[in-house]
């Protein structure tokens, strides 16, 4: 094949792409993530959609975190809204546990460390909150005294807080 063929072949394919994109209500070409989820969610039988977490990450601490998770509509709003639920959503409402939340992601990650910071309060206030972070999934402990968001949390965290921005 001669160049002038390869490149009326790739005009044609990359052609062939831009028709297939899926268009929104309004005629308006999807995002891609949002293109892509529709076509994994109709290819799968997913009849209601559902929504994507996505997230890759390369942190002060030098970490990378690479994550995604995909959620059906059905799933999401079928089950039950708990008070386990509740209280996961309510551990993230207190100033404070955010602020403990935000240190860890950032290197903060020993009881010390965090102590050290003093708006946060007291020692014996600073582990409580810390207790509740981690009863409710948002923390782990990582040995020797340290801290740390759950790789499977940071993305959803992150989504979570996101969320709140106006």
């Amino acid at each position: 094949m001669d160049l002038v063929d390869r490149l009326e072949e790739l005009e044609r394919r990359v052609a062939a792409l831009e028709d297939a994109r899926p268009e929104g209500g309004d005629g308006q070409q999807l995002p891609w993530a949002v293109a892509r989820l529709r076509q994994e969610f109709d290819a799968a039988a997913v009849r209601n959609g559902g929504v994507l977490m996505a997230g890759a990450l390369h942190l002060p601490t030098g970490e990378r975190f690479d994550w995604q998770a995909q959620f059906p509509i059905d799933t999401i709003v079928g089950e039950e809204w708990t008070t386990e639920v509740a209280n996961c959503l309510a551990a993230l409402a207190n100033p404070v546990r955010l602020r403990l939340l935000r240190e860890i992601v950032y290197g903060r990650r020993t009881a010390a460390d965090l102590a050290a910071i003093s708006e946060l309060g007291s020692s014996a206030d600073i582990y409580q909150h810390l207790r509740q972070l981690a009863a409710v999934g948002w923390l782990q402990t990582a040995g020797l005294g340290r801290f740390e968001v759950p790789e499977g949390r940071l993305i959803p965290l992150l989504a979570a807080l996101a969320s709140a921005q106006r």
